[in-house]
């Protein structure tokens, strides 16, 4: 095999090289390429590329042999373990045309390691003590798959992890990091933070900061989802301190500029933000959802340590429930119907009362796609927020078009954040 001549005038490049069948079939979240590159650049590594190549031997090698015509660093997560399908460390070997020896100190810590599982000895899980010639160990302390650190070129160096998350974190932060600081450091250093906004569109957002979209040092950049808008804010320097000096201002601009729209940064989301604005207040929350179905209840107890503010909920999804445990009175459905403001009043107020909350969300509409009247379409929302000082009526109408799922979500985000707003409100 022809090994190819590597570019040595190229500025420092890394490129992330994850193998798994199971990640082209969506079988797996690819998480270890996003914890990467994040790494990569708090380390300063210019890094412009990702590639997922299946189990297939030919084509690893193919992919191995082409990134190290673009860069100079080469970390691959995946297929070191000991079935068949595990083909990494023999693919680059081959690419490389090196043979494998085995490290019988490394084949020793295996065993050591398989017997204190109390597991059998596979005669397969040898092979992970097959390197190839010239390969530094990455020890693994934690698993029986090992990385390494080889050059097979000039100017070209691999690093090889297990798929496994918590392994591949553990090497790299014992192995990768101080080696990369040994002899891939550029000397900057990448910050980035991610704000949060919702109630503004992502062309309303970008119209009114053109000129920081333009800017070189910090970038940022507008990402659109469903209901929310991200600004991703990213600074360079030579130390981690000097670039968060250089991304703060542009923060502050863009929390004063949008005001109330924005409402957290990088890991937040809404519902773990009224529930740290509820624990400050030292004060409750239950709710009552029909067209929502348990959403909204979902995603408050998916937040770790809701259970400090979060007292309940009731789906009532039939008006018979409404009547029964909300106490609904029948005239009020018969004439307004279960999607009016009249009955979300009364589902809030009365949640409140019956679970004895601070505060309490309730939703009522129609997500489709059936069941509309004239007045009273698809999407068509009534959220009521009853807390201290009153009730707050909002009414939505979120369109045919988001879907049943889009208007439920639409529906548990606007709900969080008029609460969220009330609560800033009343601080």
């Amino acid at each position: 095999m022809n090994i190819p001549m590597h570019n040595d005038s190229k500025k420092k490049k890394a490129e992330i090289l994850c193998v798994g069948t199971e990640l082209l079939l969506g079988n797996i979240l690819n998480s270890n390429a996003q914890w990467l590159s994040l790494q990569l650049a708090s380390l300063g590594i210019n890094h412009y590329r990702q590639s997922v190549i299946g189990d297939n031997t030919k084509r690893l090698q193919d992919a191995v042999i082409e990134a190290s015509n673009r860069c100079e660093i080469l970390i691959i997560t995946g297929g070191l373990g000991p079935t068949p399908d595990d083909i990494t460390t023999e693919a680059i070997a081959n690419a490389f045309d090196t043979p494998l020896e085995e490290k019988s100190k490394l084949w020793q810590e295996i065993k050591e390691k398989i017997s204190l599982n109390k597991s059998s000895i596979a005669l397969s899980n040898r092979k992970q003590a097959l390197l190839p010639v010239g390969a530094e160990v990455i020890p693994n302390p934690t698993g029986t798959a090992p990385g390494i650190i080889w050059s097979p070129i000039s100017n070209f160096t691999i690093l090889t992890f297990p798929g496994v998350p918590s392994e591949l974190k553990e090497m790299w932060k014992d192995s990768a990091i101080p080696w990369i600081k040994r002899h891939g450091g550029t000397g900057s250093v990448f910050i980035s933070k991610i704000l949060h906004f919702t109630g503004i569109s992502e062309s309303s957002l970008a119209e009114q900061i053109p000129f920081l979209l333009q800017q070189e040092n910090p970038t940022v950049a507008t990402y659109a989802s469903l209901g929310e808008v991200k600004i991703r804010i990213t600074a360079q320097s030579n130390t981690a301190k000097e670039a968060e000096e250089i991304l703060l201002p542009t923060e502050q601009q863009l929390k004063k500029t949008f005001g109330n729209y924005f409402y957290g940064t990088n890991e937040d989301n809404l519902a773990s933000v009224v529930i740290n604005l509820l624990r400050k207040k030292k004060e409750t929350l239950a709710i009552a959802e029909s067209c929502t179905g348990g959403y909204l209840g979902k995603e408050i107890t998916a937040i770790a340590g809701s259970s400090d503010v979060f007292l309940g909920g009731i789906i009532a999804y039939s008006n018979e429930v409404k009547r029964q445990l909300l106490h609904i009175p029948s005239e009020l459905l018969l004439k307004y119907g279960a999607v009016s403001e009249q009955v979300v009043e009364k589902m809030a107020l009365n949640t409140r009362e019956k679970l004895g909350s601070n505060w309490a969300i309730s939703i009522s509409g129609l997500a489709g796609p059936g069941g509309s009247a004239q007045d009273k379409p698809i999407g068509l929302v009534h959220i009521a927020i009853a807390g201290p000082n009153g009730c707050k009526l909002i009414q939505e109408r979120f369109g045919q078009h988001r879907g049943r799922l889009g208007i439920q979500k639409l529906s548990v985000l606007r709900s969080l954040n008029e609460l969220r707003i009330l609560l800033h409100e009343q601080s």
